[in-house]
């Protein structure tokens, strides 16, 4: 029986399948965890904070979509398939789309319109996806 990302995979559909690259996966853990280090000092302005946060969440949320073997045709899908790549919930993953709309409306209409609870709530969820994904076993990957 197929599983829910195969189910996804394919012409037209957002994902496709792509065999798991240990060094990728790495890099987008790293990248993903030194962000949301960095969205959580106060010391940085909101807008910075918000943008650190959301981009570590895309990065550990694309890691976990890689380690499975598939990669994404769009930002978004990464954070709805969270049930199926980290066993997280909508608690997670609908914060993550939140912060992902409110992300496109600044980056396409200039309307970045955050708050402190807003990027408490992606730094919340981002560290929830980053507990899972540590808990991950490395990726299997072919010998080349």
């Amino acid at each position: 029986m197929p599983s829910a990302l195969d189910n996804l995979s394919g012409p037209g559909k957002p994902l496709r399948k792509e065999p798991p690259d240990a060094k990728e996966f790495a890099g987008l853990k790293r990248s993903g965890l030194a962000r949301l280090k960095d969205a959580s000092r106060s010391e940085n302005s909101l807008e910075s904070r918000f943008d650190l946060a959301y981009n570590s969440a895309h990065a550990l949320c694309l890691a976990a979509l890689r380690w499975h073997g598939y990669r994404a045709a769009n930002r978004y899908i990464v954070f709805q398939v969270l049930p199926n790549t980290l066993e997280l919930g909508p608690e997670i993953w609908r914060v993550l789309a939140k912060g992902h709309d409110i992300r496109n409306l600044g980056e396409y209409e200039g309307d970045l319109n955050v708050d402190d609870r807003l990027v408490a709530d992606l730094i919340a969820a981002c560290r929830a996806v980053a507990a899972k994904l540590e808990a991950l076993p490395p990726p299997v990957t072919d010998a080349k």
